[in-house]
């Protein structure tokens, strides 16, 4: 806000007190909503909960992305890093985005952000926030946006946190910055910020530099940063990657909690099927920059269709399975996205690979369910698909033959037992 309040592509400032008067915050709900009250007055005597913005864009989804490209040109060529993704995320609500590592999860979610920044990138597609199509907004107009209307939690809190800087300082900022609150204010609200994500002995971590904390405490100050001005759209971007398992739970429910009280969307990244299970209300499965699955997440989980996404599934160790048991391994590697394969990219990986797959690249359409959304011209347990698993496993495909020896999966994609 600040100075340039009246500019924000995110829409006029009555509409932000309004969201943080949406949730009680003691201290730092009276910090902010006393600033946001000075800069405007008018907005702050309207009814909570009021209309505040245009009925059109109330009332359509917060995030709607379409046919959104990524692509980085190296000598070597062009990587098509995300290749026509479309989405969209209704307020309040948590989608995950999984797949392994090269899928274009990140690149996705910093493309939306417009934090993909250089010469050699080229974004293509629309994604519009709140009515704007941000993919069209200047530099210094994403900078409005950034902290206030939409926030990223990075893989690695040491390297996104300045270890030259100390923690109140860089919790502060967006707070200085956009709210125009005072050096007292500021670091009273980063207090709260810091006791909310449970941080013990938060006057004392204020004066810490970053090395001097714990990885789960870093990523806690990296949350409190990302939350500090109530974005009401959060990327969370494989949070719990550089953390222990315990530590992992823990950030995971914070987070959950947040975006429970704040009311807040959020993007869940992760290459972890486990993390997003219980947590999002959809999932959207990756792979090779595209989408290859997407459904809600109780009906990927109960129904897994695409293969990609059952050996993924098959890939997570069980405490059911006997000591020293291999591991299921998905066979081969990504493909090159400088000259992905034709037809289906998971061609070269799939046990049920027939001719279609390798010469015809299948769209993503509806299923039997309108909300389930597949690419694939096998099924998981269709008669196809176990037609076309026998016929590889008899011709010694490698990758039908690790899945017959894992003995995790039956031919047909379902759980054995």
């Amino acid at each position: 806000m600040g100075n340039d309040g009246q500019r924000l592509p995110g829409g006029p400032p009555d509409k932000r007190v309004a969201r943080h008067l949406a949730f009680p915050r003691p201290r730092v709900h009276r910090l902010l909503t006393q600033q946001r009250g000075r800069l405007a007055a008018a907005a702050a005597l309207r009814p909570i909960g009021g209309a505040l913005m245009p009925d059109n864009v109330a009332n359509s989804p917060l995030l709607e992305v379409d046919d959104l490209r990524t692509t980085f040109t190296i000598p070597t060529g062009d990587v098509k890093a995300v290749r026509g993704v479309s989405f969209t995320l209704d307020r309040g609500r948590t989608l995950g985005i999984v797949g392994e590592s090269g899928s274009g999860k990140t690149v996705l979610a910093r493309s939306i952000m417009r934090l993909n920044l250089g010469t050699n990138v080229t974004t293509t597609g629309t994604a519009v926030f709140e009515g704007t199509d941000v993919l069209t907004r200047s530099p210094a107009e994403m900078r409005q946006l950034w902290g206030t209307e939409m926030a990223m939690v990075f893989q690695d809190p040491m390297t996104s946190l300045n270890p030259l800087v100390r923690v109140q300082r860089q919790v502060t900022e967006h707070l200085c910055r956009h709210l125009n609150l005072n050096r007292s204010e500021a670091r009273q609200a980063a207090v709260d910020l810091l006791r909310e994500v449970r941080i013990p002995d938060p006057e004392t971590r204020l004066r810490s530099f970053p090395h001097e904390l714990s990885g789960g405490m870093r990523q806690r100050v990296c949350i409190a940063v990302a939350l500090a001005c109530a974005p009401s759209l959060l990327f969370a971007d494989e949070p719990t990657t550089a953390l222990d398992v315990t530590v992992q739970h823990q950030i995971l429910n914070l987070l959950s909690r947040e975006q429970a009280d704040r009311e807040m969307a959020m993007v869940l990244v992760t290459h972890d099927l486990g993390v997003v299970a219980g947590r999002t209300d959809d999932t959207m499965v990756m792979y090779a920059g595209t989408v290859v699955e997407h459904a809600p997440t109780a009906s990927l989980f109960a129904d897994m269709r695409h293969p990609y996404s059952e050996a993924l599934m098959r890939s997570i160790p069980r405490t059911s399975f006997p000591s020293h048991t291999r591991l299921a391994a998905i066979t081969g590697r990504p493909p090159d996205l400088i000259d992905p394969p034709t037809g289906c990219d998971f061609s070269p990986r799939c046990p049920y690979v027939q001719d279609q797959c390798v010469n015809e690249e299948p769209p993503l359409v509806e299923t039997d369910d309108p909300t389930h959304r597949l690419a694939c011209w096998t099924p998981v347990g269709s008669p196809e698909a176990r037609v076309a698993f026998e016929k590889n496993l008899a011709a010694g495909l490698p990758q039908a033959v690790a899945v017959d020896v894992s003995t995790t999966r039956s031919p047909t994609g379902g759980v054995d037992g």
